[in-house]
């Protein structure tokens, strides 16, 4: 027998500087910061986290990343942009943050992934929808929303 994996609540990147990690994903991203010492933070989006933990050592990543959606990933491309972050070659919004942590910006609307809608609302972004793709790929895995869902 064997647990169900459910999902990721949170994952942990390690900065150099807490603060300066507060700053730097804010200058880009809304979240809610919660539980901040000189050690650690965490910042929220609705019911899911990144933490950072502080490391002097951190290493940059080559191939391992954190992907995070967003609602418009436009957007992050120009904030990024006159913030005079380099992307990373290839098909995605991928950049290293100064800490050498692997970023990938994907779209919420167009990836599989899904929050309730009762998060989504209580985060004042219930009027975001999936694409017909998005949602095909749900179907085909018995995932897809109900109609009561998807008003």
């Amino acid at each position: 027998m064997k647990a169900n994996a459910i999902g990721i609540n949170h994952v942990a990147l390690e900065v150099g500087d807490i603060e300066e990690a507060i700053k730097f994903y804010s200058d880009f991203l809304n979240f809610e910061v919660q539980e901040k010492n000189e050690m650690q933070a965490s910042i929220y989006f609705g019911d899911q986290f990144i933490n950072f933990i502080k490391n002097d050592n951190r290493q940059a990543d080559q191939k391992r990343h954190v992907g995070i959606a967003v609602d418009n990933k436009e957007l992050v491309r120009q904030t990024l942009e006159h913030m005079r972050v380099k992307f990373l070659s290839g098909s995605f919004l991928d950049f290293l943050d100064p800490w050498g942590n692997r970023i990938e910006i994907t779209t919420y609307s167009k990836i599989q992934y899904t929050k309730a809608d009762h998060v989504l609302r209580g985060m004042g972004l219930g009027h975001l929808k999936k694409t017909e793709e998005a949602l095909a790929e749900l179907n085909a895995k018995g995932l897809g929303p109900t109609q009561r869902d998807n008003s």
